[in-house]
C-alpha cells in the first residue's frame, strides 16, 4: 500500500495521515470549496476538490471519491469516522473497484448497523444483554403489553440510530404512546428507517466501551476499556481510559465479550463495542461501532500502540504482531472534545472566526487538532475544534493536567466547551468516580458554570491588583 486517500476532513483527517506519512505511505486529501486551506489539505501529498460546502455535495459523495482514488491510482481509502465509515454501500463500492476499504467488510458493517441485527448476531455467543424486544415495534398496543412485562422505566430505541437520535425514555404508560411517535419520526427523518424496539431502561448507566481489532488470520485483541459516561445530548464530551470502576475480572470478562462480539459479524479491523454498565456493575451488549472512535487516544496512550498503523497493517492482509497476554495498561488518559459550542446556551454551535487560537503543550499533553488561528468555523459540519488528550501516571495527575491545559488552551472568536471540561474536572463527582451518563443533568447548569466563570475572574483580578500594589511600593522605595 503505497498510496491511502483520506476520505475525512479535520482532525481525523490529519491524524490519519501522520501516521501514513511515518509508514513512509503517501497521501491524498479531498476537501470541499469552503475547506481549500485547512491542515488537512496542505499536509497532503496531493490534494482534490469534491465539491461545494454541504457534506451531501462533497464529503459523502462515494462515487466522487472513487473517482478520485482512481485517477490518482490510489490503493486504500481510511474513512475516519462519521460521513462514509460506516456506509456499507461505500464499502462495497471501494471493493468492486479493486481499492482497499481500511475497515471492516461490508457484510459487518450491515449487520452492526442495525441494532436489531446486531442482537440477533451475538445471540448464540451468550452476551448478556439488556431485557426487551428483539424486533421492530410499530404497533402501540404491542408496545404498551411489552412494557409492561419489563416494566417502566422503559427506553425506545431506533434500530438505526445513533448519537441519542429517535431515543426516548418512557417512565409511565400514559407517556408511551407520544413519545413512541416522536422517536419514531426522529428515527425517519434522521436515517430514513423508522424501525424502532423496546427495552428496560438501565438507571444510573455508565457507558463503557471496549477497543478491539481483528485482522484476516483469526486474531482479535481487545485494548482494554474506555469510559465515556460523561455525555450532553446522549453524546460524549469527556472520555477516559481505563475505567475508575472496573475490576481486572470485570475488565476481561467485558473484553471477552467483546472479542466474540467481534467473531459473530466476522470482523476485519478497528472496531469499539459498546456496553452498558449498570449500579450492581452488571454490564449489557449495546452496540458496535464499525470505526475508528473519536477517542481512540486514550486508548492508544495506555495501551502502547497506534491503532491507525495497526488498521492500516490489517487492511495489507498481515497479521497482527501482538498477542493479548502482551498487552498491559500503563498509566490513565483522558479527553476531551473541544467543540465549538457555547455551554451556557445548551451547547449550540458557536460559528465565528478564530482571532486567537493557540494550543496547550507540554509533558502529558496531546492535541489532535484540526484547525488554525485565523480560520473560520464552518456551519456545515460537526463542530469540534480538537481533542485534548493529557496523560499521567495515575487519573488523578491526568486530571489536574487537564485542568491546566485547559487554561493555557486560548481561543477568542468563538464559545467553546473548554470551561465545561475544567468544570466536570474539578466536580466532586468525576474525581471521586462516582458518577454516570447523568452527570450532566445532575450536576450542571450554565448558572453554575457562569457564576464558577465570574468568581475565578474576580480572583485573577484581585490577584492582579494586589501584584500591582506590591510593585508600586517597590518603584516608591528611595534610592541609597
Amino acid at each position: 500500500m503505497k498510496k491511502i486517500l483520506v476520505a475525512n476532513r479535520g482532525e481525523i483527517a490529519l491524524r490519519v495521515m501522520k501516521t501514513a506519512k511515518k509508514m513512509g505511505i503517501n497521501t491524498v486529501a479531498v476537501f470541499s470549496t469552503i475547506d481549500r486551506n485547512a491542515p488537512h489539505v496542505k499536509f497532503a501529498d496531493e490534494a482534490v476538490c469534491i465539491g461545494d460546502p454541504p457534506s451531501n455535495q462533497s464529503y459523502l459523495k462515494g462515487d466522487k471519491i472513487i473517482e478520485v482514488a482512481k485517477n490518482l491510482n490510489v490503493d486504500g481509502i481510511h474513512p475516519g469516522y462519521g460521513f462514509l465509515s460506516e456506509n456499507a454501500d461505500f464499502a462495497e463500492l471501494c471493493e468492486q473497484n479493486d481499492i482497499v476499504f481500511i475497515g471492516p467488510r461490508s457484510k459487518a458493517i450491515k449487520i452492526m448497523g442495525s441494532k436489531l441485527a446486531a442482537k440477533e448476531a451475538v445471540k448464540k455467543y451468550d452476551i448478556p444483554m439488556v431485557p426487551g424486544v428483539d424486533e421492530a415495534i410499530t404497533d402501540v398496543d404491542k408496545a404498551k403489553g411489552i412494557a409492561k412485562e419489563i416494566g417502566f422505566p422503559i427506553l425506545i430505541k431506533a434500530s438505526a440510530g445513533g448519537g441519542g437520535k429517535g431515543m426516548r425514555v418512557v417512565e409511565k404508560e400514559k407517556d408511551l404512546e407520544s413519545q413512541m411517535d416522536r422517536a419514531i419520526s426522529e428515527a425517519v427523518s434522521a436515517f430514513g428507517d423508522g424501525s424502532v424496539f423496546i427495552e428496560k431502561y438501565v438507571s444510573s448507566p455508565r457507558h463503557i466501551e471496549i477497543q478491539m481489532m481483528a485482522d484476516a488470520h483469526g486474531n482479535i485483541l481487545h485494548f482494554f476499556e474506555r469510559e465515556c459516561s460523561i455525555q450532553r445530548r446522549h453524546q460524549k464530551v469527556v472520555e477516559e481510559a481505563p475505567s475508575s470502576v472496573l475490576t481486572p475480572e470485570l475488565r476481561e470478562k467485558m473484553g471477552q465479550a467483546a472479542v466474540k462480539v467481534a467473531k459473530s459479524c466476522d470482523y476485519l479491523g478497528a472496531g469499539t463495542v459498546e456496553f452498558l454498565l449498570d449500579a450492581d456493575h452488571n454490564f449489557y451488549f449495546l452496540e458496535m461501532n464499525t470505526r475508528l472512535q473519536v477517542e481512540h487516544p486514550v486508548t492508544e496512550i495506555i495501551s502502547g500502540v497506534d491503532l491507525v498503523e495497526l488498521q492500516i497493517k490489517v487492511a495489507r492482509g498481515e497479521e497482527l504482531d501482538i498477542q493479548q497476554k502482551d498487552l498491559k495498561i500503563k498509566g490513565h488518559a483522558l479527553e476531551l472534545r473541544v467543540y465549538a459550542e457555547d455551554p451556557l446556551n445548551d451547547f449550540l454551535p458557536s460559528v465565528g472566526h478564530l482571532d486567537t487560537y493557540k494550543l496547550p503543550v507540554g509533558n502529558g499533553i496531546r492535541v489532535d487538532n484540526g484547525y488554525e488561528e485565523g480560520m473560520d468555523i464552518p456551519i456545515y459540519y460537526d463542530p469540534m475544534l480538537s481533542k485534548l488528550i493529557t496523560y499521567g501516571d495515575s487519573r488523578e495527575e491526568a486530571i489536574m493536567l487537564m485542568i491546566d491545559a485547559i487554561s493555557n488552551y486560548k481561543v477568542e472568536g468563538v464559545e467553546t466547551t473548554l470551561p465545561f471540561g475544567k468544570y466536570v474536572c474539578e466536580h466532586d463527582a468525576f474525581t471521586s468516580g462516582n458518577f454516570d451518563t447523568h452527570f450532566v443533568k445532575n450536576y450542571y447548569s450554565p448558572e453554575v458554570l457562569q457564576k464558577n466563570t465570574e468568581d475565578e475572574a474576580k480572583i485573577a483580578a484581585l490577584v492582579a491588583i494586589t501584584q500591582y500594589l506590591e510593585d508600586q511600593k517597590k518603584l516608591r522605595l528611595p534610592l541609597n
